[in-house]
């Protein structure tokens, strides 16, 4: 007797024992439930920590491909189109000492002349403007251009090509005054707007000099030697 009343007491704490364990399982997923309801963000940390990897990785490769595709193609061709306008300045320049040969020769005829020859030396196409200022040694100014010479165009030197004035060095019925013999001579060239430029070139004259005096002139530059001595 007393055994049976032991074993259902037993049986009966068992049974309460797992309806305890029941409940108390069933109301922590509830509690949990209700808190994954309250903060989805806290039930979602799981996956945002599986894809933050691979999305900051996308973002990283991203940022790499636009960079790579604006500083190649971009500024490449800004940097063509820079050449380009490099060419595009490499064209006609101003005739200076720098980029020309200059010589100086006596002529038979006319009588008292002088022969001036510039020769482009450079690489680029360049314009002989004006007049030459004759720096002659003990010269007291540049001497005066005989206006009637005057071309109707600049005249323009391609590389070998070569330009030329013609000095009157005296007067040939010697109607000049203050003559005297110079040695030494130096011509300086005019740029676009005319102004002379520079320290002039050093050009060389026969050993025994020449003859000057006031009638000193000069002409403009030309393309043919004929005109400048005519």
């Amino acid at each position: 007797m007393s055994d049976t009343i032991f074993r259902r007491r037993t049986a009966l704490l068992a049974a309460g024992l797992a309806a305890t364990a029941s409940l108390a399982l069933t109301a922590c997923g509830t509690e949990q439930a209700a808190q994954d309801r309250s903060n989805p963000a806290a039930a979602d940390s799981g996956a945002s920590a599986t894809a933050t990897p691979g999305t900051d990785t996308g973002a990283a490769a991203s940022g790499t491909d636009s960079a790579v595709t604006v500083s190649k193609p971009g500024r490449s061709g800004t940097a063509a189109k820079g050449s380009t306008g490099s060419k595009g300045s490499s064209g006609t320049v101003t005739c200076t000492g720098a980029n020309t040969q200059v010589t100086a020769q006596t002529v038979t005829r006319p009588l008292n002349h002088l022969l001036l020859a510039v020769k482009n030396t450079g690489s680029q196409t360049c314009n002989l403007y004006g007049y030459p200022a004759l720096d002659f040694q003990d010269a007291q100014a540049v001497p005066p251009v005989d206006k009637d010479t005057q071309p109707q165009a600049v005249t323009t030197l391609r590389p070998g090509q070569s330009g030329y004035a013609g000095v009157l060095l005296s007067a040939a019925d010697g109607s000049g005054s203050g003559g005297y013999t110079a040695k030494t001579l130096k011509v300086i060239f005019q740029n676009r707007a005319l102004d002379f430029v520079g320290s002039g070139v050093k050009v060389a004259l026969p050993a025994k000099g020449v003859w000057i005096d006031s009638s000193l002139t000069t002409t403009y530059w030309l393309t043919d030697p004929e005109d400048a001595l005519d």
